[in-house]
């Protein structure tokens, strides 16, 4: 076990805050995790505010992520008064927004990670149960009421639906934003295909905050010590205190038990929680924010959905609001009419980053007219009615495949929820990738793109599908979310016609009178072909519209089996069609 030399907590009274830095936790094993607690200067029992991650609690926002800091703060202004700023960290809570509102908040870096020693798992089962052992203590200390509450983005939400699943006692509410909770459909393969986002995000997020990291690391601009804790390891030692996520993903293509350890039966998760995701995650977070909605077993739930990038908007003033209403009530019992707030509130999403806010009683939207639009290979339409004779197109298996258009829409057009495809495919090979996606134009044929959760342009939504993996399991599955189990590999006879059923993730657009809806099929991922902004041009996710979840992995995509042709039936009984959820006015 990898432990670190004696650390000695401290405690200091500055900027209205009794800060306790390097505390330590003792998990079950012995191990002693390090966390900060910033707490009120006045003694008392308050609650608790908690986070457990990878990210170092004592690397600077500023320092650690500029381009995404610079970006949030010029867009929401509001984030810089009534704070120094010098307590941000990437993805938690500002302690200078919550301290003075009677709250604790506490940082812990998980094992591995940071000032906490051992060996670096990421999202394993023993990260879970450690981040359980840090609720009970911390609802069990001296100054606290004994309710722990947990708030944060991606890694600091995803853990949330994890060990709310196990039912700390001590856990009163959640916040996961933007955060997924199934391992394997989420984010690690999407449809089946391997994504390659955790081979960057270890390279760019992680490796650079591993434990014994040390004097090579940044500095905790509030101490002056190392980010990534009091010693100084060799790279060898460092490669060998840590499990390789991207690598671990390589070795299970198929959704088995490594997967389903790290992935969170939603049908626990009892606890009151509000799921906030973002219609641009696409490739990583929503689909856990809205199933985790739909299926969590807590009375008391609420989802909000906005847009924007994946962490501006939850240190924005409209985020903070939203946050302390939701804690204030379950976490100090406050009666505040929280609990008439409506059960899904959503941004309505509008071309030119116009969003409305609006509030709705379910999820999927009762009133949905699920309309479908039949592909019509010949003329690379969408129309209402199906094709009466059969017909096909053939495209490269690794190219930019086809794009279906739509008629110019006669009025303005709401499309809001979950979406899907029913595609008669054929391959010339034992197997093909289909990558699609769901795109919107003006009159001119500009194409519409959203400032997502990772990439300035983001298209509406994607799907994707490996059709080897066409199973389906008819007890999860709905007309709107097809549910592949990905337990096994159906390999393709060349030539012969497939029944392909892909999910679309849910995403949210008002397409104006006279502008047009297309449906791109293709064997790769999306690309945005206009001009790219500053800040895409620098920002190390920003991939062309997919924000670095890329499918490019050679020993997951060999050309031998991925490089051939592929044809999209239609026609007869070959009715291949795009399913959308078309909201009417109320």
């Amino acid at each position: 076990m990898v432990q670190s030399p004696n650390v000695e907590s401290r405690t200091e009274i500055r900027d209205g805050m009794k800060i306790t830095w390097h505390e330590g936790i003792k998990a079950n094993d012995g191990l002693v995790l390090r966390a900060d607690i910033f707490r009120p200067i006045a003694n008392g029992r308050y609650p608790v505010i908690l986070t457990y991650g990878v990210y170092a609690k004592g690397l600077s926002y500023q320092e650690g992520y500029p381009h995404q800091w610079n970006k949030m703060v010029a867009d929401h202004p509001e984030i810089l008064e009534g704070s120094t700023n010098k307590y941000q960290n990437w993805e938690v809570t500002d302690p200078e927004r919550w301290v003075p509102h009677g709250y604790v908040v506490i940082r812990v870096d998980s094992r591995g990670a940071g000032w906490s020693p051992g060996i670096m798992n990421c999202n394993s089962p023993r990260e879970t149960q450690d981040l359980y052992e840090c609720i009970e203590w911390a609802g069990t200390q001296p100054w606290s009421n004994g309710k722990v509450g947990m708030l944060g983005i991606s890694y600091y939400a995803s853990n949330q639906w994890r060990v709310a699943a196990k039912h700390p006692p001590h856990l009163a509410a959640i916040i996961p934003w933007e955060g997924q909770n199934d391992r394997y459909r989420d984010s690690g393969y999407h449809g089946g295909i391997l994504c390659q986002f955790q081979e960057s995000w270890a390279k760019h997020q992680v490796v650079n905050i591993q434990y014994g990291k040390g004097g090579r690391a940044k500095k905790n601009p509030n101490t002056g010590e190392s980010v990534a804790g009091p010693v100084t390891l060799s790279e060898e030692e460092l490669a060998r205190n840590r499990i390789n996520t991207y690598d671990a993903l390589k070795q299970h293509p198929l959704d088995d038990e490594w997967h389903r350890a790290q992935t969170t039966d939603l049908s626990k998760v009892e606890v009151p929680f509000l799921s906030c995701a973002n219609w641009g995650g696409q490739g990583i977070h929503p689909r856990g924010n809205f199933n985790g909605f739909i299926e969590g077993a807590s009375k008391q739930k609420w989802l909000e959905v906005h847009g924007d990038s994946h962490w501006s908007l939850f240190s924005s003033g409209y985020g903070l609001a939203l946050q302390k209403r939701f804690f204030d009530h379950f976490l100090k019992g406050i009666d505040n009419s929280w609990e008439k707030t409506p059960p899904v509130t959503l941004n309505i999403r509008h071309p030119g980053g116009k969003f409305v806010l609006r509030y709705e009683n379910e999820w999927p939207l009762a009133r949905t007219q699920w309309t479908k639009f039949y592909l019509d290979p010949v003329n690379k339409t969408l129309s209402r009615t199906p094709l009466a004779s059969q017909a096909k197109i053939e495209y490269e298996a690794l190219g930019d495949g086809v794009t279906f258009w739509m008629a110019p829409l006669e009025h303005d057009t709401e499309i809001t929820g979950p979406m899907a495809a029913k595609l008669f495919v054929s391959s010339s090979t034992a197997d093909a990738d289909l990558f699609l996606i769901v795109r919107v134009f003006d009159p001119q044929g500009k194409e519409l793109t959203f400032m997502g959760s990772t990439d300035p342009n983001t298209p509406i939504a994607n799907g994707w599908l490996r059709i080897s993996h066409q199973a389906l399991d008819p007890t999860k599955s709905t007309p709107y979310r097809p549910y592949h189990p990905h337990d096994r590999l159906q390999p393709l006879t060349p030539g012969e016609v497939y029944e392909a059923d892909i999910e679309i993730v849910s995403s949210c657009i008002v397409v104006p009178k006279g502008w047009r809806l297309a449906l791109s099929v293709r064997g790769k991922d999306y690309e945005y072909t206009g001009e790219l902004s500053g800040f895409a041009k620098k920002f190390h996710y920003a991939t062309r519209g997919t924000g670095g979840m890329t499918h490019n992995d050679p020993d997951n995509r060999p050309v031998a089996v991925f490089s051939g042709k592929v044809s999209l039936h239609a026609g007869n009984s070959h009715h291949s069609y795009l399913l959308l959820p078309i909201i009417p006015t109320k």
